[in-house]
């Protein structure tokens, strides 16, 4: 159950959303489509409640890579992307050499062009998850949802997720929201962080202003170690055993 959380999305910006386990980052995150409903308060986009468009008129607006994506039909990975553009009028069997672009363009971006014809049934965890993502960038959704989107990807695969994600925002002004719970990256790579504790916002702002010892102590009961990323002059969190 969330309570009293409020914060702005802005265009170009990623959040990282972080907490432990139930601290209420997923139901969040499905707030923010409307697939869970509000009992109190509002989402808005454009200055529109979501609450008054269309589950259509939220997708074009919205893509989510969610953390289950385990696929028992047979399609295969090109016809998966593709049905990330039904939002633009396309269907199966009549999509258009715009929509065969974008998930074109998407599966080379995500590292799969070379999987384009496997089943997704077939897939590895690793492999779904970079296609679920390919099927999110081909959308053009100016929003992307993503509740950790790197849980079964290895390290470079995991850094190109992230990649793929500030990229589209600094290149196309879109705007994602990222559950993880690898705090480098999310100092890596997000504006801002928003950090969830019993439902309730227990910090917010710059990963530098959020990621100290006491809130990572007061939220995740570890102790860290912070220090200077030497490359990129951010900060640097190290589990302290």
């Amino acid at each position: 159950m969330l309570d009293g959380v409020s914060f702005e999305l802005n265009d170009g910006e990623v959040l990282a959303l972080l907490g432990a386990n139930g601290a209420g980052k997923t139901t969040l995150v499905r707030s923010l489509n409307a697939t869970v409903a509000l009992a109190s308060g509002e989402s808005l986009i454009d200055s529109n409640s979501l609450s008054s468009l269309s589950r259509r008129e939220i997708a074009g607006r919205i893509a989510v890579v969610a953390q289950e994506n385990e696929t028992r039909f047979p399609v295969t990975v090109l016809e998966f992307v593709l049905s990330g553009r039904f939002v633009h009028g396309g269907a199966f069997g009549w999509e258009s050499e715009e929509d065969i672009e974008a998930a074109s363009q998407a599966l080379e971006d995500c590292d799969l062009t070379e999987y384009s014809s496997r089943l997704m049934n077939e897939l590895s965890g690793g492999e779904r998850q970079r296609v679920v993502l390919a099927r999110a960038l081909a959308t053009n959704a100016r929003i992307l949802l993503l509740d950790e989107p790197t849980a079964n990807l290895d390290l470079a695969h995991q850094a190109m997720m992230f990649r793929l994600v500030r990229e589209r925002c600094d290149r196309d002004g879109a705007s994602a929201v990222v559950i993880t719970h690898d705090l480098n990256l999310a100092a890596a790579f997000a504006d801002e962080v928003l950090m969830l504790s019993g439902g309730r916002v227990a910090a917010k702002g710059k990963p530098s202003e959020v990621l100290t010892a006491e809130n990572v102590r007061k939220v995740f009961d570890v102790d860290v170690m912070l220090d200077a990323h030497p490359v990129t002059g951010g900060v640097r969190v190290t589990s302290l055993f």
